[in-house]
């Protein structure tokens, strides 16, 4: 080959320790009303979530419109505080701190206890199952608070290559693929409206529409779910959409429902009650909960242009999220916390990382909570609509989980095993669980302590979890040199220390001289 020819030859992407094209990181806030929005996006696309859960659980406990509308408003407190306090002093990422699926097995099983069932009244059988739920949320947190607070996590952590996190990031994603287009199905006449429209806004349109400032692809989501919103109330007043139809904008009874102001307090329903086994499942629940938010925490650290997060600062973030279950709890709510994934992907679409965007996000939850009708009229948004916004945020999540893969040798025949048998693993074994979660003598575990039984199926029913644990487990089956560079470690080794990089103060060191002496090593 010529010199001619060298000097053209394409020469291979170079690898990127902080990812480039964000506007706005992690510690540079875009200006104030360019903030607003973006937050009030935030605040949109976290409103699913913060809906789904108690919609989910609220029947099944006996509570009508007026309690589903008190606890949503609840939780959306509750969620704005924790974001606000995890922004100041947990990992310091622009991560929303939203409730958690991977509570809902534990509490589906309380609901269902036989004590509760054969109450006749439907608002006792409500307050005593939430009064349950909130005791097992207590004794959950307070294992999570020590799982972070006492460094716990942070060994946890370091057993984490580049090689294996790009299952853990990519299943955190993965592992909600439920909420997207099967979703959508159910009501396709507004989902697929809502992803076309979303796609096309953030991805074709600004090839052709040149604008000074980014518009059509950092505010797609504001831009979209107005017009679709619209076209669905239209598809309600109309008849046009059955009356069960989960489109219908009348379909939650939240409106009606909601007084015009709502102020949260703690143990609204009555003082909480202990019970050890359910105790011991929300534990685990609580596990898997800070499994999947330090994947979500990894991506949001992406696409935040920040180095990757220590460790020793995700142990702190997940003892933040053990006091945010411990909110979760006292004021009512029915599930624990964890980082959210959608508002994780929503960082890339809007190039836009800063911590204030989330911050401010916050206060729109905290404010909407406390305003119960107008944040009622936003908690009716169909679940169809955020479900095709989920299609796009959690292929973001996944796509940062593959790009881990620059730091590994891929074409290592250790890394493809690690890399195919972890993503086999956590699709297959989450299915298993799910197929036979329900079926008598078939599941994982089917005793007679039904505690134990949710223990099992809470940790193979979280994708995330069983791909981390299986990349980590095939990963260290060898650890000489060659496989250190293979797998990404030697790069690694830099971040593991807290004090090793010099930018990792940057973005992760807590606010105040107080603090700092307090949280030496967390």
């Amino acid at each position: 080959m010529s010199e001619e020819e060298l000097e053209t030859e394409p020469e291979p992407h170079p690898v990127l320790e902080q990812l480039p094209g964000i506007q706005y990181c992690i510690n540079s806030p875009p200006p104030w009303p360019e903030a607003v929005l973006l937050g009030f996006q935030h605040f949109i696309l976290a409103i699913g979530s913060i809906v789904f859960i108690p919609t989910m659980l609220i029947p099944e406990m006996g509570g009508g419109n007026k309690e589903k509308a008190a606890v949503i408003q609840t939780s959306m407190f509750v969620s704005g505080v924790n974001t606000l306090l995890h922004s100041f002093f947990g990992t310091r990422l622009p991560s929303v701190i939203g409730g958690s699926y991977a509570f809902l097995i534990p509490a589906t099983t309380i609901i269902g206890a036989g004590r509760y069932t054969s109450i006749q009244s439907p608002e006792q059988r409500f307050r005593q199952s939430m009064r349950e739920i909130q005791g097992a949320l207590i004794v959950a947190s307070c294992f999570q608070m020590v799982l972070g607070f006492s460094g716990l996590w942070r060994n946890v952590a370091r057993l984490f290559s580049p090689l294996s996190m790009v299952s853990l990031i990519a299943f955190t994603a993965l592992g909600l693929s439920h909420l997207g287009f099967p979703l959508i199905a159910t009501c396709t006449e507004v989902g697929v409206p809502q992803l076309i429209l979303i796609v096309a806004i953030s991805q074709y349109l600004p090839k052709l529409i040149h604008t000074n400032r980014p518009v059509l692809d950092r505010y797609a989501l504001l831009i979209s779910v107005p017009f679709v919103w619209f076209y669905a109330a239209v598809l309600t007043w109309t008849n046009a959409v059955p009356k069960n139809a989960r489109c219908r904008t009348d379909g939650p009874g939240l409106i009606g429902a909601s007084p015009w102001l709502h102020i949260p307090y703690p143990f609204h329903w009555g003082p909480p009650t202990f019970r050890a086994g359910k105790a011991f499942a929300m534990m685990v629940a609580s596990f898997v909960a800070s499994t999947e938010s330090t994947g979500s925490f990894i991506a949001a650290a992406r696409y935040g242009s920040a180095t990757p997060v220590p460790p020793s600062v995700l142990s702190r973030g997940v003892g933040w999220l053990g006091i945010g279950t411990l909110l979760n709890a006292l004021f009512g709510s029915v599930t624990g916390t964890m980082a959210t994934v959608e508002n994780t992907g929503l960082l890339a679409l809007t190039r836009a990382g800063s911590r204030r965007v989330v911050q401010i996000s916050s206060l729109f939850m905290i404010v909407f909570s406390i305003l119960g009708k107008f944040g009622a009229v936003l908690a009716s948004i169909p679940p169809p609509i955020l479900a095709a916004s989920y299609c796009v945020f959690f292929g973001y999540v996944l796509s940062a989980g593959l790009g881990f893969l620059q730091f590994c040798n891929v074409n290592s025949f250790r890394t493809k095993f690690v890399l195919g048998f972890s993503f086999m693993v956590g699709l297959s074994v989450p299915q298993y669980g799910r197929e036979h979660f329900l079926v008598p003598e078939v599941g994982p575990v089917h005793s007679r302590a039904h505690w134990l039984n949710d223990m099992v199926s809470v940790v193979l029913m979280s994708s995330a979890t069983v791909a981390a644990a299986a990349a980590v487990a095939a990963d260290m089956i060898v650890r000489d040199e060659e496989a250190r560079k293979d797998n990404g470690s030697d790069w690694w080794e830099k971040f593991v220390v807290y004090s090793k990089d010099a930018r990792t103060d940057e973005f992760y060191r807590l606010p105040g001289k107080l603090l700092n002496k307090c949280f030496p090593s967390l």
